[in-house]
């Protein structure tokens, strides 16, 4: 019965994703054996299981899947983010060899784009080494045949850290937003953890709960504008954002690169429970059915530009995606495809620019950020952050 709820919570049916009761029986085991656990660990599981987790056992993208991603849109987007990529590449030198890395490759609609466009700078489809950073196997395959005509040697691994060294562009559209958050709610004036628990008398069901108050170096990640809320507030701590930039300075420490970052989110700090799960286009519950939606939370671009300087990065942004994508000259692009096009796909293709710049629409929710070493010239089309 339990099962046939989630499910039906879930907007799907039992025989449509046999491996959301096995995921959801695990995660019960788990905490009838260790306790609560934070939100993080939850979304981690519900996300990342090597056999039952949401990019474990699906493709979530494009019309059918359960989310759009601004390159399925339209392919504008991955061309004007290859010619950043090649204008990248030529102020690091135009390096006979580089790296291209794309964290959270979707379905490798953005690399082929990015690629297309690459042709527009000579040498750099002849320097250019691809590398895919996927953890889903089902990704993986959808990207192998986007990219199977692509000219450019690809590999994949599972990790930043994995990638080839050498000088690099570092790209990752969406891929902040998926990394596991912890919550922390303010109670009896102190910050404690958000966990998850089951529900007192329906032991088959997920809560949430308050767990243990947060150690002082757990704090130090809230933002002094929100340490001091009242009782009630709940505000995300993103861990991860501090590993990927050390992992950022680390790397152009040896060899000097570029990363971009493009996302929805916030540029000023702000409290509110931002976790959502989505599937078929459709918000559900986080805790329904884990496995089945997926889990995103909003980035933090604040916190984000404060840990790339602490490290020695240069930074640029946070910006809006709509004013950078008509820096970049979409809109020209728009007219240029719009050409060849007969009155309806025209449309069509006006109704994909507007999607994409408009301020109600991605305009301005996205954002870009940008690091950079220090010792290279500025990121194309995208100021320095004021000290």
């Amino acid at each position: 019965m339990q099962v046939k709820r989630e499910l039906r919570e879930a907007g799907m049916s039992q025989d449509e994703f046999r491996p959301a009761p096995m995921l959801a029986d695990l995660l019960r085991d788990r905490i009838r054996t260790e306790g609560s656990i934070p939100v993080s660990a939850f979304m981690a599981e519900a996300l990342f299981h090597p056999i039952a987790g949401f990019y474990a056992t699906r493709d979530p993208l494009s019309a059918g899947g359960d989310f759009i991603t601004a390159p399925e849109i339209s392919q504008m987007f991955g061309e004007l983010i290859g010619l950043w990529a090649a204008e990248c590449w030529m102020q690091m030198g135009a390096p006979a060899r580089f790296e291209l890395i794309e964290l959270g490759p979707g379905t490798g609609r953005m690399m082929s784009d990015i690629l297309r466009a690459g042709h527009a700078a000579p040498g750099f489809l002849q320097a250019v080494r691809v590398t895919l950073v996927e953890v889903s196997p089902a990704l993986k395959m959808v990207q192998g045949q986007t990219l199977a005509q692509a000219k450019a040697d690809i590999n994949w691994v599972r990790d930043l850290a994995a990638a080839p060294p050498g000088p690099a562009v570092i790209i990752g559209n969406e891929f902040l937003d998926c990394l596991p958050i912890r919550q922390a709610v303010k109670a009896g004036g102190l910050w404690r953890e958000r966990v998850v628990t089951l529900h007192p008398e329906d032991k088959t069901r997920f809560i949430y709960a308050l767990g243990p108050a947060l150690a002082e170096m757990d704090q130090a990640m809230i933002a002094p504008a929100l340490i001091n809320s009242p009782d009630g507030a709940l505000v995300e701590l993103r861990p991860s954002d501090a590993q990927l930039i050390n992992q950022l300075a680390e790397r152009f420490k040896i060899d000097p690169g570029y990363a971009l970052f493009i996302d929805y989110g916030s540029d000023t700090p702000a409290s509110g429970d931002t976790l959502q799960a989505l599937r078929n286009h459709r918000k559900v519950g986080p805790l329904a059915a884990p496995g089945t939606a997926d889990l995103t939370a909003w980035v933090d671009f604040d916190r984000l530009a404060k840990l790339g300087r602490a490290a020695g990065l240069a930074v640029f942004g946070p910006l809006a995606q709509g004013g950078f994508l008509i820096d970049m000259g979409i809109e020209q692009r728009a007219a240029m495809l719009a050409r060849n096009l007969d009155s309806a796909a025209q449309a069509r293709l006006a109704r994909q620019l507007r999607r994409l710049t408009a301020p109600e629409d991605m305009g301005d929710l996205f954002k870009l950020i940008a690091f950079a070493a220090r010792t290279l010239p500025a990121v194309p089309g995208m100021a320095p952050l004021a000290a």
